[in-house]
């Protein structure tokens, strides 16, 4: 008998004599087929499905006016597609990048101040990001040509990026290293990207040109073909 045999032997490894066998207890009805263990389904038990960690909420972006400084051509042309982006609250023709404090037209036009025309963006950060302000700047200007857009020619018509921070500066020289890697115009990009040490206006007669004077043949055939580029490209920027 199990039980009995089992107490025996564990009585007699102690040094014990064993207790007097127990009749055993009646053995159990035969099972009927299916109705054994084995023969019964088991339900497997339920697994529950791993959840993947929810990410951390980014901090909201700040509207506070941010500056944003570029140069792609005359300064025309640059300006009357910025004034058209959603998020952009104010938009100034001017002169940066060189070495004489309030330069004119004219010394700029030398060439010999160093400046390039840009405009200087105020934008809004929780509308539009600096990111995207460079992929409309890039895809409205030829950033792969040297000191000239078009007809006009000199290096106050150079390709330029002025960063206001170092963040700016990181974002615009990576993008402009991924278009040149990835080679999305035919030819190198050589638009200059360098820290921002001062912006100047130009004179009144410049700000908001092509507002002013849209029938004018330099808006006729350089500023319009730029706004219909960037009204087909970027619609959903659009103010």
């Amino acid at each position: 008998m199990t039980i009995a045999c089992s107490t025996a032997l564990l009585l007699a490894i102690a040094g014990a004599s064993p207790a007097p066998a127990q009749e055993p207890a009646p053995s159990p009805p035969p099972q009927e087929q299916g109705d054994r263990p084995a023969d019964r389904p088991t339900e497997e038990p339920a697994v529950e499905p791993e959840q993947e960690p929810t990410p951390e909420p980014k901090p909201p972006v700040s509207p506070e006016p941010r500056l944003a400084t570029f140069g792609g051509g005359c300064f025309w042309c640059t300006e009357a597609v910025f004034e058209m982006v959603k998020g952009v609250h104010d938009v100034v023709s001017g002169y940066s990048g060189g070495r004489v404090p309030f330069p004119s037209y004219e010394q700029v036009c030398s060439g010999l101040t160093g400046h390039a025309e840009v405009v200087q963006i105020t934008y809004d950060p929780s509308i539009i990001s600096y990111t995207e302000l460079l992929e409309i700047f890039w895809k409205t200007h030829d950033p792969t040509t040297l000191n000239r857009q078009g007809p006009d020619i000199g290096t106050q018509y150079r390709s330029i990026i002025l960063a206001h921070d170092e963040e700016q500066l990181r974002i615009a020289q990576e993008l402009k290293t991924k278009l040149n890697e990835a080679k999305v115009f035919r030819k190198p990009v050589v638009t200059q990207v360098v820290p921002f040490q001062a912006f100047f206006p130009a004179e009144p007669y410049h700000q908001d040109y092509f507002r002013k004077h849209p029938d004018a043949a330099y808006c006729q055939f350089q500023i319009i073909p730029k706004l219909q580029k960037f009204s087909n490209v970027f619609r959903d920027k659009m103010k």
